[in-house]
């Protein structure tokens, strides 16, 4: 029954952040952040599929918890693997239908609601989100909040590569994947992820 409850929510949680980039990020060429966020840039700079780039770019991250935690790892994996595929599944090139800042809104509530989700019941999409879990640990910080400024070093990161009015929306966009993640995780605040 845990099994089944564990793979519900990451379903859920993936179908949620795969609506909210493929449909409202990718287009506009919006930037998320953490290991998501580059996954777009490489994808709006070479085509390479983001969620094969997330899946590569997690290797690192996924072997410090394999040494750190085993149980981060175990928890994360099928998050990321799944995610990672539902991302890459959905992502036919989309014709926007909403102006550019409601999308920058609703495609960071959408991947946040997915991104929270999924930490609400100890499990995520890896990436930085993993290494998110590690920091608010240590330093007892609502794992939202470390999620927004480890975004936000992605955002600057990827502003580099893109416009002003794309990096601005971008910001946007990843306030209200901050929001959205720590009303999703709020009551876990406290919590002592395993």
């Amino acid at each position: 029954m845990f099994f089944f409850k564990k793979m519900v929510v990451i379903f859920i949680g993936s179908s949620f952040l795969s609506i909210g980039i493929n449909f409202f990020l990718v287009p506009f060429e919006l930037l998320d952040g953490g290991i998501i966020g580059i996954g777009l840039i490489i994808n709006y700079l070479t085509g390479i599929q983001a969620g094969f780039s997330i899946i590569i770019l997690s290797i690192p991250i996924f072997t410090l918890a394999w040494f750190i935690n085993r149980s981060y790892f175990y928890n994360s994996l099928h998050g990321m693997l799944f995610s990672s595929f539902i991302i890459d599944l959905f992502a036919a090139s989309h014709t926007p239908f909403i102006p550019p800042v409601l999308s920058s809104i609703v495609g960071g509530i959408f991947v946040g609601l997915g991104i929270g989700i999924m930490l609400r019941f100890d499990t995520s999409t890896g990436g930085t989100d993993l290494l998110a879990q590690f920091l608010s640990k240590l330093f007892n910080i609502n794992v939202g909040f470390m999620i927004f400024i480890i975004d936000s070093l992605v955002i600057a990161l990827g502003g580099l590569l893109i416009s002003k009015d794309t990096f601005l929306l971008s910001c946007v966009t990843i306030i209200f994947v901050g929001l959205s993640t720590s009303l999703c995780t709020w009551k876990n605040r406290h919590k002592v992820y395993p």
